[in-house]
């Protein structure tokens, strides 16, 4: 019998008993907690359970609906083909690491409260954060502490927006929200860090690619999806959603072709695709809706496919830029074989999983009669194709032999591609099992003949597009460059405003140093030579010996404190100690 517990919860606690195991029983381990997961995604009934009362709020653990099903059932799917992946890996904070992750991604969508959601999102920040920090290189370690910075200041951003919500509305409980408020422009703007929003984006370009080999698979999956699932439970039929997602389909793709990382690519086209669903999440149809939650399924199966390709052509060379691949379809068959099936669905081609899922969210554009919207995904279909599509098995597989002596990846991996990919075209060929759980009933047939035509149009116009640059050289060169994004300016601008603050700031402390701990103290041994003068200042040495003032002028203060505590005044000196003791406890009291 399946248990009726939270996968989230699950998942988290099992992570736990990673560390201790070892061998076979961990492999195991690692498999059975997300299939266990996947089996309750599929079959536990809609409702919400494992309520807990927390502080005069109900706190729900675990909520059901056809909404959170769907992305349940591919995050703890993609989990198990994301450690099928990594069997061979024997580090255990990789392993736990993931396992924590997932389990976060999980609780998120299961969670029906705002209160444990911000939990499950909190962890799921920290615990991809070693994933990248598991490549144990300065770069890697550099990268994580930036990703980490970036999603505790938007998590800090996203409790803010909760705090305020619930002192308007009194209710914890997630369900849409709406632009309509500071509270809500605050829970936005959280969810809007994890879903790479431009211009909030480039912490994915700078992490992903750092990320350990089987790491980057799971960076994949969970967090841009999770807030795609967020933003279509709370701020679904947003307009403002629509121009934002309709610009993360267009501007990536510029800095995709520049990029020479091959993981730095699909870190570009993979906002470019989340841009797809944010747009969905924006025109609010049930069609666009229907479009968004299923092209994120297709989408983490897809990427998660060219993810594993990149690593392991990564794994077995140690290479993983387009001007040091070239020519590995001879050694690595299989592996190239599985990166054109991911191409070949990331691209939409017919009969392969992107192209039921995307030409839903293109359709819905069309029937609300977004004209401009509709264009601008259509040309940002053609550019991933373009990037994606093209250029990462080209560049990997096809181009200049480098004469890298390769072999395919372990059994495991190989594995994990090929079920990756199977789902990828047996999705693309038969769509009714995925339409048959969307959120909506579905009335769409992706398989018609304008529908075929069209999109063959137009990705032959982005393969002649591409042949006509590479032919002429006009197509820019792959270098070794590093790509100015957006993160320069508040990079720079913080560099800045420390500097300035800094300068500022330690002007204010060391001047008022100098006048409460020098320029006082000092006068007041100086004027402390008699005894009348030295009765007077006995409660301000007293002041002063508790401060415990430290640094350059503590001879100014112990010849202060030795000279009004002479005989003559000793008593003046203890009682002034013991008022200001007083005042102290009576203010820690208050």
């Amino acid at each position: 019998m399946i248990p009726d517990i939270p996968p989230g919860l699950l998942i988290v606690c099992g992570a736990l008993l990673v560390p201790f195991l070892r061998g076979g029983v961990r492999k195991a381990w690692v498999l059975i907690l997300p299939l266990t997961a996947l089996a309750i995604a599929a079959t536990a009934p809609e409702g919400a359970r494992w309520t807990v009362d927390f502080l005069g709020q109900k706190l729900v653990l675990f909520h059901m609906d056809r909404l959170s099903r769907v992305f349940g059932i591919i995050f703890s799917l993609i989990t198990v083909i994301g450690f099928v992946f990594a069997l061979k890996v024997e580090d255990s904070l990789q392993h736990a690491a993931a396992l924590v992750y997932a389990g976060s991604a999980l609780g998120v969508t299961f969670a029906g409260d705002f209160l444990s959601l911000y939990v499950y999102w909190e962890f799921m920040a920290v615990a991809s954060t070693f994933l990248v920090l598991a490549r144990r290189t300065p770069e890697a370690r550099a990268a994580a502490f930036r990703y980490i910075l970036v999603h505790l200041a938007g998590g800090l951003v996203l409790l803010a927006g909760i705090v305020l919500w619930y002192y308007e509305t009194g209710s914890l409980a997630v369900g849409h929200i709406g632009l309509n408020g500071s509270a809500s422009w605050l829970i936005f703007l959280g969810i809007a860090v994890n879903a790479a929003i431009p211009p909030l984006h480039p912490w994915l370009k700078d992490a992903y690619p750092q990320s350990t080999a089987t790491g980057a698979v799971f960076l994949s999956a969970f967090t841009t999806k999770s807030a795609v699932y967020l933003m279509a439970r709370t701020f679904a039929g947003t307009e403002l959603l629509i121009w934002l997602g309709a610009i993360m389909t267009f501007v990536p793709i510029f800095y995709a072709v520049l990029e020479n990382d091959i993981r730095s690519v699909l870190s570009y086209s993979l906002i470019n695709q989340v841009g797809f669903m944010m747009c969905g999440v924006g025109i609010g149809t049930e069609l666009a809706i229907n479009g968004t939650v299923a092209h994120a399924f297709c989408h983490i199966l897809y990427k998660a496919l060219l993810f594993m390709a990149a690593g392991s052509v990564l794994h077995v060379t140690g290479r993983i830029r387009c001007t040091d691949l070239g020519g590995l379809y001879k050694s690595m068959p299989l592996t190239c074989l599985f990166c054109i099936v991911g191409a070949a669905s990331i691209s939409a081609f017919p009969l392969f999983s992107g192209f039921v899922s995307k030409s839903m969210i293109v359709s819905a554009a069309g029937y609300g009669h977004l004209s401009v919207i509709w264009l601008m995904l259509q040309f940002a279909s053609a550019g991933v194709f373009h990037h994606a599509g093209i250029k990462v098995p080209f560049f990997m597989f096809f181009s200049h032999d480098q004469g890298i002596k390769a072999k395919e990846p372990p059994l495991n991996m190989l594995l994990a591609m090929g079920t990756a990919a199977f789902l990828c075209i047996a999705v693309g060929v038969y769509p009714k099992p995925l339409y048959a759980i969307l959120p909506f009933p579905v009335d769409y047939v992706p398989y018609t003949a304008a529908h075929v035509v069209g999109q063959l149009q137009l990705l032959l116009f982005g393969a002649l597009a591409f042949a006509l640059l590479m032919l002429s050289g006009v197509y820019p060169p792959e270098i070794r460059a590093i790509n100015l994004d957006t993160d320069w300016f508040y990079r720079k601008g913080f560099r800045v405003a420390d500097k300035a603050l800094g300068t500022v700031l330690n002007g204010v402390n060391k001047a008022a140093a100098g006048l409460f701990f020098g320029v006082i103290p000092g006068a007041a041994a100086r004027f402390s030579s008699n005894a009348p003068v030295r009765i007077a200042g006995a409660p301000l040495a007293g002041l002063f010996w508790l401060l415990g003032c430290r640094g350059q002028y503590l001879k100014f203060r112990m010849d202060f404190l030795r000279k009004s505590f002479e005989k003559e005044s000793l008593p003046v000196g203890w009682a002034a100690a013991a008022v200001a003791v007083m005042f102290v406890l009576l203010y820690v009291w208050n």
